[in-house]
């Protein structure tokens, strides 16, 4: 029991007792004193009560804080969970491109360089990158037909090979990866102007292949990563992010912090 209260208790048992006093003949001061005790039991006993509001006030913000913090855990639970899953799935992801088992040099179909290189590739232009102090810059794009008509279908991949290779500098190389994705590795070259080049890309598709769609994501090191996984990881997100459209898009990955 805290000490208003104590206090407020011994004064209403004076007053009481004064107030029995008085009551079996005790002098007229007593009664005066039994109504001081009285007044002061009373104002100790709305100090109390005062200071008890007060306290389940606090004590309301502080569990309401509490469960802020609880939601904030959660959610950042939940934010580290997806992260860590998107992680594990984009490493296996690079792991399974830098194979080169059973692995042919060119894509059978389109004469490109096959995606077993594509990694070994953008590790030795980094590695030049580097030394050099220039950007590289990565771009991974799919081409669709039938989006419009809602059945979409991969594009003829020897048009958009053309296409490609009609457009990119001798500098340049062009891959076709094994899930149909196309990746352009451009030397010397950052985020602005790898957007252009896929736009040219672009245009030049949209010339043999009218009704196709072109989604691609662009990276480049060392603005959107500094290893090899990095920039592969941003380039796939970005093109992730460009295909939630149903229209041309290019996305660029966001520049890290």
């Amino acid at each position: 029991m805290d000490r208003p209260t104590v206090l407020a208790v011994l004064a209403g048992v004076a007053a009481l007792l004064a107030g029995v006093g008085v009551v079996l003949g005790a002098p007229v001061g007593l009664a005066v004193v039994a109504g001081v005790l009285g007044a002061a039991a009373g104002a100790l006993a709305l100090v109390n009560h005062n200071r008890f509001a007060v306290s389940q006030a606090r004590l309301a913000r502080a569990e309401a804080d509490l469960d802020q913090l609880r939601h904030e855990l959660i959610r950042a639970t939940e934010a580290r969970e997806d992260a860590e899953a998107r992680l594990e799935w984009r490493t296996t992801f690079t792991a399974r491109r830098r194979s080169t088992e059973a692995n042919r040099l060119t894509d059978e179909v389109t004469g490109l360089l096959a995606e077993g290189w594509f990694v070994v590739a953008l590790e030795s232009r980094m590695a030049t990158a580097r030394r050099n102090l220039r950007p590289v810059a990565v771009v991974v794009m799919e081409v669709v037909v039938g989006l419009h008509r809602g059945n979409p279908e991969p594009a003829d991949p020897r048009r958009v090979t053309a296409a490609i290779t009609a457009t990119i500098r001798e500098a340049d190389e062009a891959f076709r990866l094994r899930d149909g994705v196309f990746a352009l590795l451009l030397e010397d070259t950052a985020d602005t102007g790898a957007t252009w080049t896929a736009e040219r890309v672009r245009m030049a598709v949209i010339e043999v292949e009218s009704d196709a769609v072109m989604w691609a994501g662009v990276a480049c090191y060392p603005a959107h990563g500094l290893t090899t996984e990095e920039v592969l990881d941003r380039a796939d997100t970005a093109l992730d992010n460009a295909r939630e459209w149903r229209q041309h898009r290019i996305e660029v990955a966001p520049s890290e912090g």
